[in-house]
Parts: structure tokens; sequence; C-alpha cells
């Protein structure tokens, strides 16, 4: 299949104006395949400036970086305007060290992360192994979001790969550091029956405040209170302590606080609220709270004199 003129010029540019691209399904910050994603956290891990197109919005690009570089899948990544590869190879190239050698950047720390594999678990992984066949491995991947997720896949004598118990588990770059101190323990209980893994670095969840907490800990200045709703509702009912808004710049300046500043999200009934704080949470904000029961609740339990609505 022969590729147009002018498609071919589009890619060519694109290229030649950025030393490293990446063609995606997806923005980075938001990847819209399994592949997409790996292949931007490895580029992450590395700490590497990079463009992204996003094929998903562009079918000619999406078909025409496929006849460009000859290569059938996406994403693909491209240093210096030669086709480095798909996800596959991204991956094994930033596990081996090749891809920083040929970025030019630091190789990232390759250690072992430190975990501990129960008995109980260690039985169970064991098994799994032994039942998978000669050759098989223990992958564990952990997401940024900290979802971790157990594989059976080949055994690779140069990853990343740490030892519990007898249990050996392989990791990429990205995931060895996200299971640093993780337990793996196997369970039988209210929870189900399965593994539970516990990840000590994992970003704590929202927490669930009062409004009488909130009331007290905003008037004794330990906590930065902000009001998600629009000026509207807030018209209509609003607290009468200090609070701030997303009005004007005021979620840009939230953003900029320092991430360990304690924010309690306020809504009407704490939906919302609730909404706002998970997104400040994967922002890197430390002490995050959500107002439970909203500006209704407030009125009820701690401000009669304020509207219900």
């Amino acid at each position: 299949m022969s590729l147009d003129p002018a498609l071919r010029s589009r890619i060519e540019s694109l290229l030649q104006s950025n030393r490293v691209v990446l063609f995606m399904k997806g923005q980075p910050s938001m990847p819209q395949c399994g592949f997409s994603a790996k292949a931007v956290g490895a580029l992450s891990t590395l700490g590497v400036d990079f463009a992204h197109v996003n094929v998903l919005a562009d079918q000619e690009i999406r078909e025409g970086i496929k006849v460009y570089g000859d290569w059938p899948t996406i994403p693909q990544l491209y240093i210096d305007g030669e086709l480095v590869g798909g996800s596959d190879i991204i991956e094994q190239m930033t596990n081996s060290g090749e891809l920083a050698g040929l970025l030019g950047v630091q190789m990232p720390d390759r250690s072992p992360p430190q975990i501990t594999v129960t008995p109980a678990a260690a039985e169970m992984l064991l098994n799994a192994v032994e039942d998978a066949g000669r050759g098989a491995a223990l992958v564990l991947a952990v997401s940024p979001q900290f979802q971790p997720n157990f594989q059976i896949g080949a055994h690779d004598p140069n990853a990343i790969a740490a030892e519990s118990n007898g249990v050996r588990i392989q990791f990429d770059l990205a995931s060895a550091r996200r299971a640093e101190g993780a337990v793996i323990d196997w369970v039988d209980d209210i929870r189900g029956k399965g593994l539970a893994i516990d990840l000590p670095l994992a970003p704590k969840p929202v927490q669930a405040l009062s409004v009488t907490d909130a009331d007290a800990h905003v008037r004794a200045d330990k906590l930065l209170l902000v009001d998600v709703r629009p000026a509207e509702e807030r018209a209509i009912a609003s607290v009468n302590v200090p609070f701030k808004t997303f009005d004007g710049n005021g979620r840009a300046e939230l953003e900029a606080l320092p991430k360990d500043t304690s924010l309690a999200f306020l809504c009407h009934h704490g939906g919302r609220s609730q909404q706002a704080a998970e997104e400040f949470l994967a922002l890197g904000f430390t002490k995050v709270f959500n107002v439970t029961g909203g500006i209704d609740a407030w009125s009820t339990d701690v401000d009669p004199n304020v509207a219900r609505y």
C-alpha cells in the first residue's frame, strides 16, 4: 500500500520537529488502551520528554503510520526519526537499559523491591507456577493507580526479580518501585478467598470527614475547606467559615499548593465533593478529605442558620 505524499510529509514533519514521538491511542494522561499505557509508563519511568500523537483523533495518521514504518500495530515509538517498535519492544528495551542508552538518560534504579510473601501465599503461588509448566514465572504488574495484577509469564533471567519464602516474582521498572514493601498474603475471610496484596506506597484513599470535625479543623486553621458547588448554589446556602472555590483560577491555585496541604471538599450532599477529592488525590495530594453529608448535613449538625435546599 502506497502512502499519500501529503500524509507522508505530515508524518515526517512531526518526526523532524520532535526527537521522541509516541503514536498512541489517547493522551499520556489518559491512554485508551493497555499497550499505549505501558509505553507511556516506560517513557515516564525514564523521565523523558516526548511528543505524542493520538491516532484515535486522526484516522489518516492512524492508518498512515502503519504504512510509513511498515509496523501494523499501535503504539509506535520513534526516536530521531527512526522506528523503535511497539509496546513489547519498548518495555523490553526499558527493562534492559537499552532505551535509556539510546535516549542518553541515566538508567533508572533496577534494584529489586523488598517484598514479603506469607507462607500461605507462597504455597498457592508456587503451585500456580508448577501448574504453568517449565519456563513459567510469576509477574506482578502495579499500575500507576497502584492496582496490582499477577500473571504467569516467561522466566526472564535479566528481569528485575524479588524472592520471598521461595517465591520468585518478576517486575517491570515502574512496578518494581511501586511494589516496594509489598506484603502478599492468601486470605479466606470476609473479603473472600484469594491473594491480598498490601502496597504501602499506594496513595491513601480519600478520607471521610464529618461536618462537625470539618468545622472545628477549619476554625483551628488546620484545614482548607473547598466548596466545589457553583456560585448559584452557594448563593442559596454557604458555610460561615472561610472556604475556597473553583471559581476563576481557584482550581489552578489549589493545584499549585504543597502536596501535603490538608484539603476538605464540600458540596450539597457529598457526591461531587468525593469526585473532586479523588481528582486531587490523583494529583499527588496526600491529605484529602470529603465532607460527608455536604452542606445539607452542615445545616442540621453544625449551623441551623445555613439554608437547606
